[in-house]
């Protein structure tokens, strides 16, 4: 199942999967359903979503703001309190719709689009990213950083947010709905039995800062035992 294929058809399977899997998204975040490890583990979770928070908190995503791949919303909700104007942009509708839902807001603006195809009409202060990168093919990453690099203004910062390997290795971890675990790729499967290829880059702090520094950027990135968090200008 984890057989080679090209880029693009990847890429349209993982929106596909995003699209299919918005209505059950939320049960990863919240951590329920199968994602239910208890209450200490919930506790934990919570603990290190705080320490990223906080992080967020103090890099300040003010002024106009633009959230790439923002999903059904948990982050987009944080950052409409500090922008002053807020774009996010996703490729599956299903997503959005919740993201609308949850945060609530008339003045954020979304676009549903292709985030490799989608080009920006303003520049902004800051650019965010959350469990975003990872989905990104390596063989994109340059251009992917380069997409960011137009969107900003000649004084603006990125904040991204992403998964790590559990350097602790725990079985109650693992995410249930993987059925295979490939290099850079997951076989991933929904609560209806459907089964899809997924990228995950799953990047180490020092890795994946060596990397943005080589695309020009100055970049500090930190760890949590489950996040990797951090800025670039």
């Amino acid at each position: 199942m984890l057989g080679p294929m090209s880029d693009d058809d990847l890429l349209a399977e993982q929106r596909a999967f995003y699209r299919a899997r918005a209505p059950e998204y939320d049960e990863w975040w919240q951590r329920r359903g199968r994602y239910d490890r208890g209450v200490k583990q919930l506790l934990e979770w919570q603990r290190q979503l705080a320490t990223v928070g906080g992080a967020l908190d103090a890099f300040g995503a003010k002024g106009t703001v633009l959230e790439l791949a923002g999903g059904t919303g948990w982050w987009t909700q944080r950052l409409a309190e500090t922008a002053d104007r807020l774009t996010v942009v996703d490729s599956a509708p299903e997503a959005l719709a919740l993201n609308r839902e949850r945060v609530g807001r008339r003045d954020v603006r979304y676009d549903v689009s292709n985030i490799f195809e989608w080009r920006p009409d303003t520049s902004y202060d800051v650019v965010f990213f959350s469990f975003w990168l990872s989905h990104v093919p390596r063989t994109r990453f340059g251009d992917f950083w380069s997409l960011v690099r137009s969107c900003l203004s000649p004084t603006g910062r990125v904040f991204l947010i992403d998964n790590r390997d559990d350097p602790v290795p725990d079985s109650l971890a693992k995410d249930p709905y993987v059925v295979e675990y490939g290099t850079d790729l997951h076989l991933r499967t929904l609560g209806d039995g459907s089964q899809y290829r997924v990228i995950k880059v799953m990047y180490e702090p020092g890795e994946l800062e060596s990397l943005i520094e080589a695309e020009g950027w100055s970049v500090e990135i930190e760890a949590t035992r489950w996040f990797i968090f951090g800025c670039a200008r």
